[in-house]
C-alpha cells in the first residue's frame, strides 16, 4: 500500500468507515512507514484535544445569518441543465418510494426475479466446467468398501463415502500384549496362508517356551487359537505348526489330547496325523487314545499311518 492511499484509508479507519478488508494492509503499512504512523498519531492526538474541549451551541443570530448568506448564494447559482434536473427529479422520485412501503416492495420483488431469471438463463448457457474429485482425508490404502452415495439435486455433483483400509507396521516383543493380539488375529481364516503359518509358528513357540500359554480357559488365549487352528485350518502346514505347539500340554490338558486324537483321525493330511500319532504317545495308555489309535490301524489309507498306531498300541501293552 502506498503513502497516498494509506492516508485515504487513515481518514476512512478514524471515522470507523474503513472496510475490514482494508484495515489489515493499512495496519502493516503504519508498522512499516513512519511518515504515515506520525500522521496517524497526530490524528488522533488532535481527537483527543478537541474531545477535552466543551461543545458550544451556536447563538440564534449566528444561525439566522448563515441561513441568509445561504439563500443569497443559492439565488447566485445559475440554471441547471437537463442533465441535473434528471438526476435531481431521479431522486425525488426514489423519495417517493422510499415513503411508499408497497410500491418499494412491489419493485424490490421485479428486481429479485428479474436477477433470478437472468442468473438461471446464464448458468444454463455458461460452458460446463470438466468434473473435478474432491476426496477428503486422503490416505495410503486400499478402498474397502464404499458406505453412502449422495446426489446433489439438480445437479451432476455426486458425494461417495466410503472406508478404506490403511496398512500399518507395529515391532515389540513377543511378550507385548498387542503383539500377542495381532498375532491371534493372524490366526483367523481371513488371513493369508503365509500370514497364518508365521503367526502360528510363533504362537506355538510362546507355548513350546510356556510363555503365556498357561490358561487353557480362555476362549481368547494362544492355547485356543492353536487349537482352533489345529483342527480347522485349510492349510496342512498350519495344522502341523500348531499340533507341535500344542505337544506341551498333551499329559495334562484332556482338551488338547481329545483335540489331538481327533486330529488324528480326521485331519487329510498324513504329516498331520503322523505327528499327531507322535505327540499322543506320552498319553498312548488312556482309553480314549487307545480306541483311536485301534481304529487309525485298522481303517487309514496310508499304510504308514496304520502301522506306527499298531506299534503304538503294542508299546502301551493293548495287544489284539
Amino acid at each position: 500500500m502506498k503513502c497516498d492511499k494509506a492516508q485515504e484509508n487513515i481518514v476512512l479507519m478514524h471515522y470507523g468507515e474503513l472496510p475490514d478488508e482494508f484495515a489489515v494492509g493499512l495496519e502493516q503499512h503504519l508498522n512499516s512507514c513512519e511518515a504515515c504512523r506520525g500522521e496517524w498519531e497526530a490524528m488522533q492526538a488532535l481527537e483527543n484535544t478537541m474531545a477535552l474541549t466543551p461543545m458550544v451551541d451556536p447563538s440564534p443570530n449566528l444561525l439566522a445569518q448563515a441561513r441568509m448568506r445561504l439563500d443569497e448564494a443559492l439565488d447566485t447559482i445559475p440554471p441547471h441543465g437537463i442533465l441535473t434536473r434528471l438526476r435531481t427529479h431521479f431522486f425525488i422520485w426514489v423519495g417517493h418510494v422510499e415513503s411508499a412501503p408497497a410500491l418499494a416492495t412491489l419493485l424490490l420483488g421485479a428486481g429479485f426475479l428479474a436477477g433470478n431469471f437472468t442468473y438461471r438463463y446464464e448458468v444454463a448457457h455458461a460452458p460446463k466446467a470438466k468434473p473435478t474429485m474432491t476426496i477428503s482425508h486422503p490416505a495410503d490404502g486400499v478402498i474397502a468398501n464404499v458406505t453412502s452415495i449422495r446426489q446433489t439435486p439438480n445437479s451432476e455433483l455426486v458425494q461417495v463415502s466410503y472406508n478404506k483400509v490403511v496398512p500399518e507396521t507395529v515391532e515389540g516383543s513377543l511378550d507385548s500384549p498387542d503383539i500377542r493380539e495381532l498375532l491371534l488375529k493372524g490366526t483367523h481364516p481371513a488371513a493369508s496362508s503365509g500370514v497364518r503359518t508365521d503367526s502360528v509358528s510363533l504362537l506355538a513357540d510362546e507355548c513350546r517356551a510356556g510363555h503365556n500359554c498357561t490358561d487353557d480357559t480362555d476362549p481368547n488365549g494362544i492355547r485356543n487359537a492353536l487349537l482352533v487352528s489345529m483342527l480347522y485350518d485349510n492349510d496342512a502346514t498350519v495344522r502341523l505348526r500348531a499340533l507341535e505347539g500344542l505337544q506341551t500340554y498333551v499329559a495334562k490338558d484332556l482338551r488338547v489330547r481329545d483335540a489331538i486324537a481327533e486330529a488324528l483321525s480326521r485331519d487329510p493330511s498324513a504329516a498331520v496325523r503322523k505327528a499327531a500319532i507322535a505327540t499322543l504317545g506320552p498319553v498312548r495308555a488312556d482309553s480314549a487314545v487307545r480306541q483311536v489309535l485301534r481304529t487309525v490301524s485298522t481303517t487309514d489309507e496310508n499304510p504308514y499311518i496304520r502301522t506306527a498306531s499298531y506299534n503304538a498300541l503294542q508299546d502301551s501293552g493293548d495287544f489284539q
